[in-house]
């Protein structure tokens, strides 16, 4: 008697979930037209910026604060020239700008904005001795200071690093953010994927001109398929009815496919100087007419890393530190992802205000 009780106990309790789990499965639904033209508000950068810099089509952000500049030396955040720069500005509470400007530091971020065709001869030479070299040298002269801070991110990294290793003398400090250095590393699979044997650039390049965006962001969806065509969609059901969560992820999920395309010269000098001959820490990098050499950078230098990282792997970063000439030179490890540097709640309580704090003493 007692196990057909409890076979009928468990029986209604099945059905009763059943039926409130299609109730709020009909809310979620009801739900989605509204969701959608909120979708299409998404406010790209949560910091007051002015444009105070324009060369082409990039845009120089100085964010305004109430209060003046502690230090004297700008700060200049170099992004890479995939995607959107205002992941560094996602959200109030999760923006790295936001840190940086709280803290003190006159606060400056580049926009490289979307490349044309007509930009596809553009090359590191015109991105590094060019359009860097010239913003540098108006914040030398806007600040009345000798030298600026640079944090790059990812392939912002690289270029900060080809920068200050042949602009030694206009940089004070030098903050990599998960950026690619040794491409000898085959961990990742970008590095296997753009292995010559598997990767023909030059005939990409030739074939396409500027390397598109879509196929740069079907790259990135396929090197985590099933989180980013099953779990994420899921998950995003679930929990569509939380006003945080919805906020957050339309908010992250508007930079995840704002995509840019990346000038065909630039992408073909990067794929083949790094990925497949990993000249950089040979110091047999071209930039122009120059070599790079890694040892004329002597500033203080922090390279933060993220233990997750699946697009730029640790040992694709931690080899930097024991290739330049400087002696202040330091290094942070996150347990976090490559997005998740700039965004996660643990890079903002934990790695972010220790950053401001080296580089404050060192401003």
């Amino acid at each position: 008697m007692s196990t057909q009780t409890d076979f009928i106990s468990s029986w209604a309790a099945a059905q009763t979930a059943m039926v409130q789990e299609t109730a709020r499965n009909f809310q979620r639904v009801s739900r989605l037209p509204s969701l959608w033209r909120r979708a299409r508000k998404v406010k790209k950068g949560a910091t007051p910026s002015e444009v105070v810099y324009e060369e082409d089509r990039l845009k120089l952000l100085h964010y305004v604060s109430d209060e003046p500049p502690r230090y004297r030396t700008p700060v200049l955040f170099v992004f890479a020239l995939v995607n959107r720069p205002y992941v560094l500005d996602l959200l109030p509470g999760k923006s790295v700008i936001e840190k940086f400007v709280q803290a003190g530091f006159d606060t400056y971020l580049i926009d490289w904005h979307r490349p044309t065709h007509a930009d596809r001869h553009h090359t590191l030479d015109t991105y590094v001795n060019g359009y860097i070299r010239n913003i540098v040298d108006h914040l030398r002269e806007r600040a009345g200071a000798p030298r600026v801070s640079l944090v790059g991110y990812c392939m912002g990294g690289t270029m900060s690093t080809l920068f200050t290793a042949l602009h030694p003398d206009k940089v004070a400090n030098l903050v990599l953010m998960a950026a690619g250095i040794d491409f000898e590393t085959r961990e990742g699979l970008l590095n296997l994927w753009s292995d010559e044997e598997n990767f023909d650039v030059d005939a990409f390049v030739d074939a396409f001109g500027n390397c598109p965006a879509e196929f740069l962001q079907s790259t990135f969806q396929m090197m985590n398929p099933v989180a980013n065509y099953l779990q994420k969609p899921l998950n995003f059901f679930e929990r569509m009815d939380d006003e945080a969560f919805v906020e957050e992820f339309f908010t992250m999920e508007t930079w995840l496919n704002d995509n840019v395309s990346i000038p065909g010269e630039v992408y073909r000098e990067f794929v083949k100087y790094l990925y497949q001959r990993n000249l950089l820490v040979k110091n047999q990098m071209p930039v122009g007419r120059h070599l790079v050499n890694l040892r004329n950078i002597v500033c203080p230098v922090l390279n933060l890393m993220a233990s997750r990282d699946d697009l730029v792997p640790c040992a694709q970063s931690e080899p930097f530190t024991d290739l330049v000439g400087s002696a202040d030179r330091r290094t942070m490890k996150l347990e976090t992802g490559h997005i998740g540097l700039a965004v996660g709640k643990r890079a903002h309580q934990e790695l972010w205000p220790k950053v401001c704090d080296w580089l404050g003493e060192r401003s």
